[in-house]
């Protein structure tokens, strides 16, 4: 069937106005649509919310988590992420928290960065199931566990660190704007990555991170 872009954006099955509003379209290119596609079309802006958290557009058909930032639309909690993979119980080998080591190095500033801060290195302990990297934000309610506010190319929800249900950890790059390197390969947005002992995140302008595992015995 032959359909016909309306000015304001809508698909028309008439030539001359647009059968959705009423605005003339005379002369507008056809677009060979079928009604397939056309359902399909509608059905997916019915199911279009926009998360309260990141703003993105969220498909509700798709899960309860915000697929950019893990918010919940049931628990209304942010940056939460979808259930993790089952595992057996984790061995006593397997670590019980992370030790992370932020510093932050000149060599890694382009020519647009601003001046680097002196700072001196910033040790954290990571022991809860989700940790998320980033700046905060008071207006969005946003405080990270690991927050690099003396870094403007991190993004505010930029990436989480996770505990899986066997006791490892991953890393997931949340869409982040300037991205996320692991051992100096960019990741993947929204697609875990296993974390070991002496990897090594570089983010933002000049922020490097190191990863420690860690046993409370």
């Amino acid at each position: 069937m032959s359909t016909y872009q309306c000015p304001k954006g809508h698909i028309s099955t008439e030539p001359d106005y647009c059968s959705e509003c009423g605005t003339k379209i005379q002369d507008s290119p056809s677009i060979s649509v079928t009604i397939e596609q056309l359902d399909s079309k509608t059905s997916s802006t019915q199911n279009t919310i926009i998360c309260p958290a990141c703003s993105a557009s969220h498909d509700s058909s798709s899960g309860n988590f915000c697929e950019i930032c893990g918010y919940n639309f049931t628990t209304g909690v942010h940056g939460e992420i979808p259930p993790l993979k089952e595992s057996t119980n984790p061995s006593p080998s397997t670590p019980n928290f992370l030790e992370i080591t932020i510093t932050i190095d000149p060599t890694l500033r382009s020519p647009e960065s601003p001046e680097p801060p002196n700072q001196p290195p910033i040790i954290l302990r990571l022991d809860k199931d989700s940790n998320l990297i980033g700046r905060c934000s008071e207006a969005r309610g946003i405080n990270p566990e690991v927050a690099l506010n003396f870094d403007s190319a991190v993004s505010h929800r930029h990436a989480l660190i996770n505990r899986q249900s066997d006791g490892t950890f991953t890393l997931r790059d949340i869409a982040s704007t300037n991205g996320t390197l692991l051992n100096k390969v960019e990741l993947t947005p929204m697609v875990d990555a296993d974390l070991q002992d002496g990897d090594e995140l570089i983010l933002g302008h000049w922020t490097r991170i190191k990863v420690i595992l860690k046993n409370n015995t």
